[in-house]
């Protein structure tokens, strides 16, 4: 295909572009693509001179820093060492084994996804992944040296290690990690590898192999701090400078980076309203095959070919081409060859000379091996987005072989405007590989997008992170950016927040009217419009709480009715249906007209009107919430509100349940008057004096309990509190509902409802009567709910039933927060979040935005409704800072390895050893060191609290959790925690803060007999799940003491009981200190005496777990200290074969792999 003519419209598609819609690197002196794009456009060079004595400790003598030829310069790469490797699921240990090159690609290549505005690939379709990276160095410097200090030399030894330094497997690791299911396909061309991947990306795209595609490629120097030996007509330079072009050029410098761009289809891209950064008019790959002086040499016409094969496809001419970026390594051959290929490229399309800027990034950051190209392209994307013409560096005078004034190029040594022609700009870009792999990509820039117009409703910002330290960092990444981008529409940052990014435990919601108020709470973290906590898990349960009378109020659920038109309708449908029951239109209480306010508040007291009028406002709202998305896994109603609650399950049709609601609340108007008083005392308490003439109506909370009668016993009753100083509060109510007053009205109430037809519940609800789970029988049984209307509300009750469950949420569906409140006194809602629905009537004014917060408090929790988008209303996916990841350093040193052990006998004989115990020396007194709390996972028999007092006494603050059947915080420093359950834990010690060491005592049960399953429960599988949630918030990583406190674990003097599953523990410690470094996992087995203070027994316990250095396992006997140890022992003598030829035998277990083997 021939270039077309200039004469021909420049801007038309072709069918074939490729939308460039996220990028991400880090390169040296540039963490992310806005320090590269700043490093770029100022003409920053990252080559650092390297003293003497920063050789010596890189290990380079004496000898050779003597040498003239020797060059003390690098390109330092900032944390090659670091990796956040709890975020991709790697423990310490694979951490270091794997080769720093893949943990930088993983890290780049979440980082691309991210900031494409597809961090959850589920919604990116299928997407694939080219890459390549460089020579290993790290498996031959580190790797492999420490193995054969450690006597690992063989094949299986090579093949494990390889495993994580295998070329092959970097593109294969970043689709499983990131969970990328098209093409996953690595790349190796040498110094072109990652552009080649680039244009393999793109044929993937084209050919419909996948819907985005991922493509890069990196390469780390681990030679960066030592400097080099110049060698004259090698390719490295004489003074660690890169002079693309440059007379003096000699040539190039080594650096290290990596860089990743994600792509699509531009039609798609520009559908989906994706950012697009630059567009890929075409490319082309080729080799150089044998024309050339050698193999290492480059190729005029391999060169010239492609580049002209992708101007042919992009279908532009070579005058519309403003900007090349060129392989441009600066060495003496090399420039010369490049441009004379680029001339007769563009000399097939036009004779124009000294029109095009020409430049190399290699100048800025050396050359970057398989990153080359990637880094290449995302320079030169960030010029065409800026508008700007990047300056090449070091250039002063023209390499005399080339002839630019009769060329098309001039190489641009400043930055500055890239003027807009007839055509959009456009680049080319070359990169090329030793062994002759050449490829070009003709660049164009973005189109223009249309703005955002600014949203209707306030936006919600969503932010997870895996910890609280990286939630914080993300929300103050995202504040500058907002700050520093005022262009930013908040609709389109909400949506890519939504859309874009995969969800962690650790959350934050703001809500924003704006980018400033956007900015302030994120900064400010102010009440009411950031909302921050921890998911319960990843699909928690939702509870509706529908409240009784005294919830009414004049003006209920007026921003409702306004805004939202299903609330709206069922409002409308409701009093409609009601009104020739009731004689009025309850709309014209819920909404008075202007100073009409008192009279329908006085209205709606009448129990009569109240209690149709909570059904309607109750109602209308859960439906309001179907229609969010909410699908509740539980109801619970008060009194009347059980109603709302049956009504949604199914139990009654809507018109029986509002004829029902509104004879009820007809017949109880009718009954004798009373009064009811709230009365801050337990149900045992208040039963065991009950005031005469009361009945006890309702059980609220475990401390609050309501009382029902006439109007004098109530007065009596409350007089008496007072006078006890018992706390008590009358309610605003007319009549003792829940009384022996209400049983005049039960006959009547029967016969309605005998005539209404009741069916099973379809979704569960929690019974008033029961307090427990209400069964298909009561509820279709006439006979409950005429119990439900004399007896007492088991609220407090209910609520623990509904709170068994961990996980489940709860949300008041009503005209306030009264049964939010009562939720919040329960002793097991813990930490969980009760969500109301609505203000309380003194902050109506709120009601605006109070929906609002509970869907940014329920998307906390874990419940993710589809009514967030309503909050997220853009239509495009922008850019924004990326995760905050929580590195570390991981690197294996062949001096940081344990010795190999001495050579055993060769052979089955040396295959024996027998454990022995070794007396130790006595441990000398410890002191309290290091920051943070110490956890004690407290015994039943003291040890545990007497260790607590013992450490208080010396400032040292103890964090006591005992084992129990719910998560509970009982007192500040005291918690109830599920044995095995990792959420408890780890909830707990985001509770606790800093910690120094954890001391775990379950185990420490002496004669106690326990099953073989609780026994485990409470030793490996608690042990397990302590520890996983120690990796989850990064205490693992950042280094911790965990001691094992138990007994029956190991027998010293050979006549000692043990206990078999307590045998668990001596695996589970090792593996964990194993697969965790930092965390230092040991195990103390005691006998402790019947008085744990006898003979400083108790003390020796409390310096050998401050102790920093204990043996595992340790034993410890009277104050005795005993170390584990083993010795060889020789094999016995061969006993005569007890096989006798031609004997059957019964093998058990024989079609597993021994039994098998022995048949």
């Amino acid at each position: 295909m021939n270039a077309r003519h200039c004469d021909d419209p420049l801007d038309a598609l072709t069918g074939m572009e490729i939308a460039i819609v996220g990028m991400a690197g880090r390169f040296p002196g540039a963490d992310d693509i806005d320090a590269f794009w700043r490093n770029i456009r100022d003409g920053v060079e990252a080559v650092t001179p390297l003293d003497d004595d920063a050789l010596r400790r890189n290990g380079v003598p004496d000898d050779v820093l003597a040498d003239p030829a020797y060059v003390k310069a690098g390109i330092l790469f900032d944390g090659m060492d670091r990796f956040d490797a709890g975020f991709f699921g790697y423990t310490p240990r694979d951490a270091e084994l794997l080769d720093p090159q893949q943990r930088v690609f993983l890290e780049t290549a979440w980082q691309a996804m991210e900031h494409a505005g597809y961090g959850d690939t589920a919604h990116a379709g299928i997407v694939s992944v080219y890459a390549g990276s460089g020579a290993n160095l790290y498996l031959s410097r580190q790797l492999m040296p420490a193995l054969a200090l450690n006597g690992k030399q063989d094949i299986a030894a090579f093949l494990g290690a390889l495993n994580g330094n295998d070329k092959d497997s970097l593109a294969t690791r970043v689709a499983y990690k990131l969970d990328l299911r098209g093409p996953a396909i690595s790349v190796q061309t040498a110094c072109s590898t990652s552009l080649v991947a680039v244009h393999l990306a793109c044929r993937g795209l084209l050919n419909h192999e996948a819907d985005v595609a991922l493509a890069g490629g990196v390469w780390l120097n681990l030679h960066q701090g030592e400097g080099y030996r110049y060698q004259q007509g090698a390719i490295l330079s004489p003074d660690g400078h890169c002079r693309a072009f440059d007379a003096q050029a000699a040539g190039t410098a080594i650096g290290s980076g990596a860089g990743v761009v994600v792509l699509k289809r531009l039609a798609d891209a520009m559908a989906d309203g994706d950012t697009i950064h630059a567009v890929i008019k075409g490319s082309a790959l080729n080799n150089d095959g044998a024309d050339k002086v050698g193999y290492t040499a480059p190729s005029v016409n391999g060169q010239a070919e492609v580049i002209l094969a992708a101007q042919s496809i992009a279908e532009v001419p070579a005058d519309s081409i403003g900007y090349v970026e060129a392989h441009g390594t600066g060495t003496a051959l090399g420039d010369p060859i490049e441009i004379a290929a680029l001339s007769q490229a563009f000399r097939h399309t036009t004779p124009r000379q000294g029109y095009c800027a020409i430049g190399s990034v290699k100048t800025n950051i050396g050359h970057l091996d398989a990153a080359a190209g990637v880094a290449g392209l995302i320079k030169t994307t960030l010029a065409l987005a800026q508008h700007t013409l990047p300056p090449s560096l070091n250039f002063e005078r023209a390499n005399p072989n080339i002839d630019f004034a009769a060329s098309p190029f001039y190489v641009n040594t400043d930055a500055r405007p890239w003027p807009v022609g007839a055509a959009p700009r456009r680049a080319g870009l070359s990169s090329f590989g030793m062994g002759g792999t050449n490829v070009h990509v003709v660049l164009e820039e973005a189109p223009a997008q249309a703005p955002t117009p600014a949203p209707e409703r306030p936006q919600l910002l969503l932010l997870t992170a895996r910890s609280e330290t990286a939630r914080d960092a993300a929300a103050a990444r995202l504040a500058d950016a907002l700050a520093r981008q005022p262009d930013l529409a908040l609709a389109d940052v909400a949506h890519t927040l939504r859309v874009g990014r995969r969800r962690f435990t650790q959350r934050m919601a703001v809500l924003a009217d704006d980018r400033t108020g956007a900015i302030d709470a994120l900064r400010q973290r102010s009440a009411g419009e950031c909302h921050i906590g921890q998911a319960l898990s990843a699909q928690p349960g939702l509870a509706l709480l529908f409240p009784g009378q005294g919830a009414q109020h004049a003006g209920m659920g007026q921003a409702l009715y306004r805004d939202e038109a299903v609330f709206r309708d069922t409002v409308d449908a409701c009093c409609e249906r009601l009104q020739p029951l009731l004689g009025l239109d309850l709309r014209t209480l819920f909404h008075p007209e202007p100073g009409a306010e008192a009279d329908a508040a006085a209205q709606l007291g009448r129990t009569a009107l109240t209690q149709p009028a909570l059904f309607v406002q109750q109602y209308a709202l859960a439906q309001q919430w179907l229609s969010w998305g909410a699908q509740p896994d539980a109801l619970l109603g008060h009194s009347i509100g059980e109603y709302v609650a049956a009504c949604l399950a199914g139990v009654f049709a809507l018109d029986d349940a509002l004829a029902l609601v509104a004879a009820r609340g007809r017949l109880l108007q009718a009954t004798q008057p009373g009064a009811m008083l709230a009365v801050g005392v337990t149900e045992h308490d208040l039963l065991a004096a009950l005031p005469a003439g009361c009945d006890l109506a309702a059980v609220n909370a475990p401390d609050l309990c309501v009382l029902a009668g006439p109007v004098a016993a109530i007065d009596a009753a409350e007089r008496d509190f007072a006078a006890r100083g018992t706390a008590s509060r009358r309610l605003r109510v007319s009549h003792a509902f829940h009384s022996a007053l209400v049983e005049p009205m039960l006959a009547e109430f029967g016969t309605l409802l005998a005539g209404i037809t009741l069916q099973a519940p379809r979704i569960p609800f929690v019974s008033n009567v029961t307090g427990r789970w209400i069964t298909p029988e009561q509820a279709c049984d006439p006979d409950y709910w005429l119990r439900h209307l004399r007896g007492t509300v088991r609220f407090a009750d209910g609520l623990t039933t509904l709170l068994e469950r961990p996980d489940r949420v709860l949300l008041e569906v009503g005209p306030g927060e009264t049964l939010t409140g009562l939720a919040r006194r329960h002793p097991a809602l813990g930490g969980r979040p009760a969500i109301a629905s609505q203000c309380h009537p003194d902050r109506a004014a709120q009601n605006t935005r109070q929906p609002l917060r509970a869907l940014a408090q329920l998307w906390v929790a874990g419940l993710e409704l589809p009514a967030l988008a309503r909050h997220a209303s853009g239509n495009r996916r922008v850019p924004l800072p990326t995760y905050p990841f929580e590195r570390a350093a991981y690197w294996v040193t062949s001096n940081a390895v344990t010795a190999a052990a001495p050579a055993a006998a060769s052979g089955p004989a040396g295959w024996l050893y027998t454990a022995l115990w070794r007396r130790a020396a006595p441990r000398p007194q410890a002191a309290i060191a290091g920051e943070g709390a110490i956890l004690l996972l407290a015994d039943a028999a003291g040890v545990a609290e007497r260790l607590a007092t013992r450490w208080c006494v010396e400032g040292q603050r103890v964090v006591l959790a005992l084992p129990g059947s719910a998560y509970e915080r009982t007192d500040a420093d005291r918690h109830v925690v599920r044995v095995a359950e990792r959420d408890d834990f780890a909830r707990l010690l985001g509770e606790i803060g800093p910690l120094s060491r954890i001391v775990h005592l379950w185990n420490l049960d002496g004669a106690q007999a326990r099953v073989p399953a609780e026994t485990l429960e409470r030793g490996f599988y608690s042990l397990l799940a302590l520890t996983q949630a120690l990796d989850a918030n990064g205490h693992a990583e950042r280094g911790l003491a965990l001691t094992v406190l138990a007994d029956g674990v190991e027998d010293v003097d050979g006549t000692e009981r043990l206990c078999a599953e307590k045998a668990t523990l001596l695996g589970a410690c090792k593996v964990i200190a194993q697969e965790y470094p930092r965390l230092a996992c040991r195990l103390l087995d005691v006998a402790p005496p019947g008085d744990p203070d006898a003979n400083g027994w108790l003390a020796s316990v409390a310096d050998e777990l401050l102790a920093d250095d204990t043996a595992s396992p340790l034993a410890l006997r009277g104050r005795h200290r005993w170390i584990k140890d083993y010795e060889g022992v020789r094999a016995p003598a061969q006993a005569a074969a007890r096989l006798r030829q031609g004997g059957t035998y019964l093998i058990t277990g024989g079609l597993g792999g021994v039994g098998l083997a022995l048949a």
